[in-house]
């Protein structure tokens, strides 16, 4: 989970980028599931890139859909 300590470093990356799967996993519950704007206090534009970056990561492999 992202709190205020990690928003200021969310908030600093330019670009997100599907590869960067460490980056993809803080914004994922233990259960894989994406959390959502208010859980992660980050802005509405940046979390549908980090949406779109998750659900690419997913169809390449690199994150799971669910975790058991």
């Amino acid at each position: 989970m992202a709190y205020q300590a990690e928003r200021e470093e969310i908030e600093h990356k330019k670009f997100v980028d599907y590869k960067d799967v460490e980056y993809l996993k803080r914004f994922t519950d233990p259960h894989s599931r994406m959390l959502g704007r208010k859980r992660t206090g980050v802005q509405a534009d940046r979390q549908r890139q980090v949406a779109l970056a998750i659900k690419h990561a997913r169809y390449m492999a690199l994150l799971p859909y669910l975790q058991a």
